[in-house]
């Protein structure tokens, strides 16, 4: 056993961002064995959540952790207090060396020479076992997954299953190098058996356990651990000194609160009812030491910081990275620091600093599933723009990117760059729709696997003049007929996609509504937003607000999600150190509507309104912002099947990101090709011929995959089948006529 008590002392990797990068995109294994561990997380997670109100118990535990950052010191006080009355001694520290140090110097006091660790993320935080290793202590982990990975001189790679990235034939490996016989690849059983047989020892020789806690309740000073293979209870009990690392935000007021995050914790992480032990322990056994050492390490800054304060909320169940599009091609050694996962990304800057954070903040395609699934309802995908503002202020933005987006904040500029661009690509696009260039070296890592969409020389704006759209007796009567509407196309439907643009509007002259294109449309403002531009994401978000507030108009309707999802929660955001103009962006927010909701909720045609009688069959992707930021899953679904008439097959994991994700697909263009190509096949697995979506990223990404890859799989935004079959139905009427 003693060559195995080796701390792990990798604790400031040598190996770059980009070198990360680069490895975890050629171990193909990787992938394989991130995807079918998401893919099982979640089928477990909802028959987890079957019985229980996800919502309800998250609004529960959201309201009481609020309550803990608002009053933090005077539950801090209450729980020393209380733990010392019970027997415990408590120690505040500072910063990650100061927490180090005191169980460092607790150690060196007691002569111990091998401390017994359960699972904790605050010692990987404050580097505990390099501190010891460094004065000849031996820290052993005995949770299996950080044994795997501390034999492996690595971190966890995820928060909760910290060997989750590694198959069991790897495991085989690591295990038979380290105990020096053959242990099995294949059989599960016998490896685990191999590591409680050498764990075991640790537990009577180590003169010092520590471990994490879960929760801490403020009223009697106790300290909650959750486990599900019984180690944290014996680090706690057999040594006969027990140390427990915490930061400060994990206080809890009462037993009941603490009840309410065991129900969501065991669900969210392990998708669990609950976990094999839930431990209490209030003060120390006879005989024997307890210490809590309570870890500020730039909590107290967060919880100063109200775009961050919330993060102070989490419960480390890692549910975010179990949804991760990202995560899952490149796992927890490069979507982290040491905090993995959309989580991580948030607090790696406090916790370790800005630079930790700059590299994989990078990899967030800000799909917002993370968000979805949160147990507390931290808004991640906002604070991990916040963090990319900091970065990018910080350390500045790529010259091309940079000038890229101030060029958008001008509109004029803009203009005249769309057109002479459009021009300028001819030679390679030849008339066509695409801009096929794979075999073009300086392209070829964007266009080998996809092929650009082609810039049309005439845009939407050019064929939408600015006045009202002539109002037409419409082919179905509906609430919505007579209704004045705004329309905001978005820049790619206006640039590259304007037939999109037609058919919402057609569509709308055949139900009635007045539709009104507002002049001096421009961008608006959502590239910059997303790659941490404040300032130009401003700037457009103003020139966006102006345009729309001309017009007197009931609803502003766009054809994409992300435009919507912007107009409509972003700029309250971007606004909210500035009342005037956070006011004018509230008013908008309230009447910015996307076309599948104004279909649904407004003109709401009945069940069959639009049946051709073909039973066409068609699957849907769900689009990031369409389903995560405005939670439209049902609508579309009932416009296909119930209003349509089609037969929807549904894709194994329509919520899946397609991979464009805006400039993400440019910068990380081989996470895009990945994501690409799952989507691609899930569709091809439902054998329809059409693919429909609600978002013109997604659908530029689909149709450039399927163009290159040559698929015959038509991929269509609803608004072009609403129109089609208003088409046809109009057209019967004048026969009948």
């Amino acid at each position: 056993m003693n060559q195995l008590q080796t701390s792990r002392v990798d604790a400031h990797p040598t190996t770059s961002f980009a070198e990360r990068y680069e490895r975890a995109l050629a171990n193909q294994r990787l992938s394989i064995n991130l995807t079918n561990f998401q893919q099982a997380w979640k089928a477990a997670r909802a028959e987890a959540f079957r019985e229980a109100d996800f919502d309800e118990l998250r609004d529960r535990l959201k309201t009481v952790k609020t309550d803990v950052v608002t009053n933090l010191e005077a539950y801090l006080t209450q729980f020393r207090l209380a733990a010392e009355a019970a027997g415990a001694t408590v120690h505040f520290a500072a910063d990650a060396a100061a927490a180090a140090g005191v169980v460092r110097d607790l150690a060196l006091r007691y002569a111990v020479r091998v401390v017994a660790k359960s699972k904790s993320m605050v010692s990987e935080e404050v580097e505990l076992n390099h501190a010891l290793a460094e004065v000849g202590i031996d820290a052993v982990e005995t949770d299996l997954g950080e044994w795997i990975v501390q034999l492996r001189s690595e971190r966890p790679s995820h928060m909760v299953m910290p060997a989750v990235h590694l198959s069991r034939q790897e495991v085989g490996d690591i295990f038979s190098t380290a105990l020096g016989r053959d242990i099995s690849r294949e059989q599960i059983g016998d490896q685990v058996q191999a590591a409680r047989d050498e764990i075991r020892k640790v537990f009577f020789t180590a003169g010092m356990g520590v471990t994490g806690a879960n929760a801490l309740v403020a009223e009697t000073g106790t300290v909650l651990m959750v486990t599900n293979e019984g180690n944290g209870r014996l680090c706690s009990s057999l040594p006969p000194v027990h140390v427990v690392l915490a930061g400060i935000e994990k206080l809890i007021p009462t037993f009941d609160d603490a009840m309410v995050q065991l129900r969501l914790l065991a669900r969210s992480g392990t998708a669990q009812r609950l976990t094999s032990y839930s431990t209490f322990i209030t003060g120390p056994s006879a005989g024997h030491e307890m210490h809590i050492v309570l870890v500020d390490n730039g909590r107290r800054r967060m919880a100063a910081m109200p775009e961050f304060q919330e993060a102070l909320h989490c419960i480390r169940c890692a549910a975010c990275a179990n949804v991760c599009p990202p995560y899952r091609e490149v796992g927890g050694h490069v979507f982290g620091h040491i905090y993995t996962g959309a989580i991580g990304l948030v607090v790696t800057p406090f916790h370790h600093g800005l630079d930790a954070a700059a590299g994989p903040q990078s990899l967030c395609l800000s799909c917002n599933a993370c968000e979805t699934v949160c147990p507390v309802g931290i808004p991640l995908p906002r604070q991990i723009l916040d963090v990319r503002a900091l970065v990018i202020e910080a350390k500045g933005m790529p010259v091309a990117k940079r000038t890229m987006l101030g060029t958008l904040a001008r509109p004029k500029l803009a203009d005249r760059m769309f057109r002479l661009g459009s021009r300028a690509q001819l030679p390679m696009t030849r008339g066509r729709r695409f801009v096929r260039a794979r075999r073009v070296p300086i392209l070829r890592r964007q266009t080998r696997w996809r092929s650009l969409p082609a810039l049309v020389s005439r845009p939407l704006r050019d064929r939408l003049h600015a006045e009202t759209v002539p109002y037409l007796i419409p082919v179905l009567s509906s609430p919505a007929a007579g209704m004045m509407v705004g329309y905001f196309p978005g820049c790619m439907t206006d640039r590259l996609y304007p037939e999109q643009g037609k058919a919402i509007v057609a569509a709308f002259q055949k139900l009635g509504v007045r539709v009104l294109f507002p002049p001096g449309l421009n961008c608006c403002g959502l590239p910059a937003n997303n790659s941490g531009d404040a300032r130009h994401a401003k700037w457009m978000a103003r020139q966006t607000i102006r345009a729309l507030e001309q017009e007197n108009v009931e609803v502003i309707v766009s054809g994409s999600a992300s435009c919507v999802a912007t107009m409509a929660q972003d700029y309250l955001h971007l606004f909210r150190h500035e009342p005037s103009w956070l006011a004018r962006a509230e008013r908008l927010s309230t009447k910015v509507m996307d076309f599948t909701s104004f279909l649904d909720r407004v003109v709401r045609l009945p069940a069959g309104s639009l049946d051709d009688g073909e039973r066409e069959t068609v699957t849907y992707h769900d689009s990031c912002q369409g389903l995560n930021a405005l939670g439209l899953r049902a609508e579309p679904r009932r416009i296909l099947e119930s209003v349509m008439g089609c037969e929807l097959r549904e894709l194994t994991e329509s919520s899946l990101c397609c991979g464009f994700g805006g400039s993400f697909s440019f910068e990380y263009p081989e996470v895009a090709e990945r994501l690409l190509n799952r989507k691609l096949d899930d569709a091809a697995s439902t054998g329809a011929n059409t693919l429909v979506t609600d978002n013109q990223g997604c659908i530029m990404h689909l149709r450039g995959g399927c163009d290159a890859a040559g698929r015959r799989l038509n991929v269509w935004h609803l608004a072009e089948l609403v129109d089609a079959r208003l088409t046809m139905i109009a057209a019967a009427q004048e026969e009948s006529d």
